[in-house]
C-alpha cells in the first residue's frame, strides 16, 4: 500500500488525526478572557477563538475524539449485525433466508436519514444514542452484501470438501466462509466510517447529537453558522476537518480494495 500515492495520503491524514486526538491538552470548555472573544487566526490562536474566547483548535481536537469514536463504534455495530444476518441468510435454510431478507427490505423501505431522525428524537440526545442508532440503521446493506458473497462461496470446492469431512455448518461458516469474507468486510467498514462521521455531524448540527458541554464538529459548525462574516473560521475549520477525514477513509478503502484485487489476481494466476 505504501507504493500507492492515495494510500500514503490517506494513511498520513488518518495517522495525524489519531495522534492529535491522543495528545494531552487543556480544557476546551473553560471560558476565555473577554478580550479574546472572536479573535481571528493568529500565532497565539492558530484557528482563532469562538464567541466565548475558547481556542478553536483545541475544541477541534477534542471534537475529533467524538467524531472518530462515533465512526468506529457505529460501523462496528453495523458490521457485526450485518455480517451475522448475512451469514445466516446465505448459509441457513431457505425459509430463514427469505425471512431475514424480508426483514432487511422492510428496514430499507424507510429512508435511513428519516429513520435516524425519528429514533434520535424519541430519546434524550447523547453520544451513546447517536452511535448505536447510526449502527442499528446501517446493517441492512451489509447483510445483503455478505449474503451474496456467502451464497457464492458456499458453492466453492473447498466448502464442499469441508462439508464432506463432516464439519458442522457453524465450523464451515467460521473457518472457511468468514475468513474469505474479511476483505469485503474490511473495505465496506472503511467506506462506512466516513459516512458515519458525516451523519453524526449532521445530527449535532441539528441539535440532536452531542450536547454541550460535549464537543462535536457538527456542533461547532452549528455554533459558527451565525458568524460566517465576522467569524468565518468558526465553521470553516470544522468543515475542513470533516472533509479531510472522510476523504482519508474513502481513499484508504479504495486502496485496500485495489490491493486485495491485485493480490487475488496474482493468486489466481
Amino acid at each position: 500500500m505504501l507504493r500507492r500515492p492515495g494510500a500514503i495520503i490517506s494513511l498520513t491524514l488518518l495517522f495525524v488525526a489519531l495522534v492529535v486526538t491522543l495528545l494531552p491538552l487543556g480544557d476546551p470548555v473553560a471560558l476565555g478572557p473577554l478580550d479574546e472573544r472572536l479573535l481571528s487566526p493568529s500565532p497565539s490562536h492558530i484557528m482563532g477563538t469562538d464567541i466565548h474566547g475558547r481556542d478553536v483548535l483545541l475544541r477541534l481536537i477534542y471534537g475529533s475524539r467524538v467524531s472518530l469514536l462515533v465512526g468506529w463504534v457505529s460501523v462496528m455495530v453495523a458490521m457485526v449485525i450485518g455480517t451475522s444476518v448475512g451469514l445466516w441468510a446465505g448459509l441457513g435454510p431457505r425459509w430463514l433466508d427469505r425471512f431475514l431478507m424480508m426483514l432487511s427490505d422492510l428496514f430499507l423501505a424507510f429512508p435511513r436519514l428519516f429513520l435516524i431522525l425519528l429514533l434520535v428524537s424519541l430519546a434524550k440526545p447523547s453520544l451513546t444514542l447517536v452511535m448505536f442508532v447510526i449502527g442499528l440503521t446501517g446493517w441492512m446493506s451489509v447483510a445483503r452484501l455478505v449474503r451474496a458473497e456467502a451464497l457464492s462461496l458456499k458453492e466453492r470446492d473447498f466448502v464442499h470438501s469441508a462439508r464432506g469431512l463432516g464439519l458442522s455448518s457453524w465450523a464451515v461458516a467460521t473457518r472457511h466462509i468468514l475468513p474469505n469474507l474479511m476483505p469485503t468486510i474490511i473495505v465496506t467498514a472503511a467506506l462506512r466510517v466516513g459516512g458515519a462521521i458525516l451523519t453524526e455531524a449532521f445530527l449535532s448540527f441539528l441539535g440532536l447529537g452531542v450536547q454541550e458541554p460535549g464537543i462535536s464538529w457538527g456542533g461547532m459548525i452549528q455554533q459558527g453558522r451565525s458568524h460566517l462574516v465576522d467569524g468565518w473560521w468558526l465553521a470553516t475549520f470544522p468543515g475542513l476537518a470533516i472533509a479531510l477525514t472522510v476523504i482519508g477513509y474513502n481513499l484508504l478503502a479504495d486502496d485496500i480494495r485495489n490491493m486485495l484485487d491485485h493480490t487475488e489476481k496474482e493468486g489466481g494466476s
